[in-house]
């Protein structure tokens, strides 16, 4: 399993209306960067990703599931290169982690979020991961 995190300017999509999606899942669309349409095209059915609420609070509100791999986002004009995948909400952190405590944790320091803080869909390691999942509180 690959973790990554996914952001979202909660007043567009937030945490509480994938969540209220329910098992089905919801298309992730909208992705328009090279560098995050391979990330996506790189996650498996099972991946777990972060919920990322950007701009608005800046912080990881909870846990999703790729449900579907990539596919043609139906967004996209015809003809364009774009994919989306199929994620459904897992669970809510507890504690949200913020982007504040993140840059505070030395082993978070080459986490993409602070490094490449602009980039809508990233790959998170394994360690990154269970100490992100510590911080939120998050025992699943």
């Amino acid at each position: 399993m690959a973790f990554w995190l996914i952001k979202s300017e909660p007043d567009v999509w937030s945490f509480d209306q994938q969540l209220a999606k329910g098992a089905k899942g919801e298309p992730w669309t909208g992705v328009r960067n090279h560098s995050a349409k391979l990330n996506l095209m790189k996650m498996k059915k099972g991946d777990r990703a972060f919920f990322y609420h950007s701009n608005i609070g800046k912080e990881i509100a909870g846990i999703i599931e790729i449900v579907r791999e990539h596919y043609p986002d139906p967004t996209a004009e015809a003809g364009e290169p774009w994919v989306v995948v199929d994620v459904r909400g897992v669970a809510k952190l507890p504690q949200p982690v913020t982007l504040e405590a993140i840059k505070k944790e030395s082993a978070l320091k080459n986490m993409a979020l602070i490094k490449l803080s602009r980039l809508s869909v990233q790959p998170v390691t394994a360690e990154e991961w269970k100490l992100v999942c510590k911080l939120g509180q998050f025992k699943g």
